[in-house]
């Protein structure tokens, strides 16, 4: 079992994932034997990262420390905080405790993994206290773009560690539903503040992000305007977007479609929580579309992340098998890409235009603002916290260091702050802090649903050079007995050359693979398959790089008699 190198009065702080990037979030607090892991999400991958479903952190390390966790606590419901569940309890099962909505989701994807009955998951409020034999854990309620978000307070010996969750600071949200509790921030600001881990999404934005309500009065002004059908698409998450656009096609009447399983789940949480009010004679199926006039209905659909598979991509590529656009559609877009996002998203509004429908996206439409706060939201908070230590976290490394020049801004020493990665140790005790270890906490890829159907570097690496050189087949019979090629070599190209057009290059390269194999039986009296096979490789990706400067992967096909 690896243990961590820190002295026995210091508690340990540690990413396992969510430093240096925006995703995965894992965050652990240990001190001695006790163990508090705060979130556990996934990562979508980038466009580069071929055939590659989920991303998420190496959990090699707490699975060897499993004995000393007593919780998994969730600050909120997002994917990015919540997604890696599933996959975390196929490897050590262990409590966890979420507020409702979080809860509500939580469940959805336990069903669906079959881990809803081996899973021990409580439901907490904002006021709810977990006490541990060394540890006690805390919660302060925040805003964001989903309901029932939470800060986290971890209370040691040496002193409070606080993790922020995704926030901002909305005065004015939507609904009715509580602003942020700034008093219980200031009171855990006025104890032993030890360490503020905070949200650094938006720390290159200079000033407040803009309450939600702001975003309900321009949905309201966009749907008056809009005489045909409405497809609107958002993050199946973000219950109150749902709810303002529901509200404003409810005021319009027009019935309510929905499309999309996150979005379905997420619906059914939030009616359950009283988060949403949809009348039930307000729904319809897909059935009943065709008999709605388009100035009576709107779709509510996901995909506002140009995902492929998502309904909004479906509609638009012509694939759906319930909805086809019609011209005077209006497709709304209540979302900015998330990193990584923005080329797909750009190539679905590209479809959506060219099939001649009125597509709304953008900033300057004001019909999406952030769930995280700007500058001067992170000022607050370090201002309310008041920490002797700081670790911006939940944001890309430049984020990360802005965030850092503003906690200097508001009193906290630059050596007291620490840019870390995943997999460092930050030891801390009342009066000192240091990064003491680390340990490995890479990325996992996944294919599917299976955290045992992952995705090797070498797998990557392989599909990346297929999708941008091609392959190259070697296919030859072999007498290894008699020293015989009896049969070829041919060779044959997918995706690097068209062999129609390159006769010559072809023959060369069917004559280097002779001489290889030839070679390879000269070079030794009793050569083995894969004595042939390395050979072949590297003679081939040799002799086609001189021949044309790329490199693709070479497959030898050998029969050997």
């Amino acid at each position: 079992m690896r243990k961590l190198k820190v002295k026995n009065n210091e508690v340990a702080v540690y990413a396992v994932g969510g430093l240096g990037e925006i995703g995965k979030n894992m965050y652990c607090v240990q001190y001695q034997d006790e163990i508090v892991i705060i979130d556990c999400g996934i990562k979508f991958p980038e466009d580069e990262l071929l055939g590659v479903d989920y991303i998420i952190p190496d959990y090699q390390f707490l699975i060897e420390n499993q004995k000393k966790i007593k919780a998994l606590v969730i600050t909120h419901g997002h994917e990015d905080h919540i997604g890696g569940i599933p996959f975390f309890l196929q490897k050590l099962n262990v409590p966890i405790w979420a507020g409702p909505f979080a809860s509500e989701l939580i469940k959805g994807k336990l069903k669906e993994h079959n881990l809803l009955r081996t899973t021990e998951l409580h439901e907490l409020q904002e006021d709810t206290v977990l006490k541990f034999r060394k540890l006690s854990v805390s919660f302060f309620r925040t805003t964001h773009s989903i309901p029932d978000t939470l800060g986290i307070a971890v209370h040691t010996p040496q002193g409070t560690v606080v993790q922020t969750g995704d926030f901002k600071f909305d005065l004015t949200p939507v609904g009715g539903l509580p602003s942020p509790d700034f008093q219980k921030m200031a009171a855990i600001g006025g104890k032993d503040s030890l360490l503020l881990m905070s949200d650094s999404t938006n720390a290159e934005r200079p000033t407040f992000t803009k309450s939600e309500r702001f975003v309900e009065q321009s949905i309201k002004r966009i749907f008056t305007e809009i005489q045909g059908r409405i497809i609107f698409a958002t993050f199946a998450s973000n219950v109150y977007r749902v709810r303002e656009a529901c509200e404003a096609a409810l005021a319009q009447g027009r019935k309510i479609a929905i499309f999309g399983r996150s979005m379905e789940n997420a619906i059914e949480a939030g009616q359950k929580l009283g988060y949403l009010n949809i009348p039930e004679e307000s729904l319809v199926d897909a059935q009943e579309l065709k008999n709605l006039p388009a100035n009576k209905l709107m779709i509510l659909c996901t995909g506002s992340q140009g995902e492929p598979m998502a309904a909004l991509s479906r509609i638009a590529n012509g694939t759906h098998r319930q909805i086809s656009l019609q011209p005077d559609d209006t497709v709304v877009f209540s979302s900015n890409p998330i990193p990584g996002n923005t080329v797909s998203v750009n190539h679905l509004i590209n479809k959506l235009d060219e099939a001649g429908v009125t597509v709304i996206h953008g900033k300057v439409n004001n019909i999406h603002t952030s769930g995280h706060g700007g500058q001067e939201d992170q000022k607050l908070m370090l201002r309310l916290i008041k920490p002797k230590f700081f670790m911006p976290c939940h944001g890309e490394y430049r984020m990360q260091m802005i965030h850092k020049k503003l906690a200097q801004q508001t009193g906290v020493p630059e050596e007291n702050c620490f840019i870390m990665k995943n997999g460092d140790v930050l030891a801390l005790t009342r009066d000192s802090a240091r990064i003491a270890d680390h340990f490995s906490a890479g990325d996992v890829y996944l294919n599917d649903a299976d955290i045992n159907d992952n995705v090797s570097s070498q797998i990557l690496s392989d599909r990346t050079i297929l999708a941008s050189e091609g392959v190259v087949t070697a296919v030859a019979t072999i007498n290894i007995k008699k020293h015989r090629i009896t049969a070829g070599p041919d060779t044959i190209s997918r995706g690097f050359i068209y062999m129609r057009e390159s006769n010559e290059l072809i023959h060369d390269t069917n004559k280097a693979a002779f001489h290889s194999l030839l070679n390879t039986m000269k070079e030794k009296a009793h050569p083995t398959e894969k004595d042939f096979n390395t050979n072949i490789i590297d003679d081939l990706q040799e002799f086609l790089y001189q021949k044309t400067e790329r490199s693709p992967m070479i497959v030898p096909m050998l029969i050997f008699e």
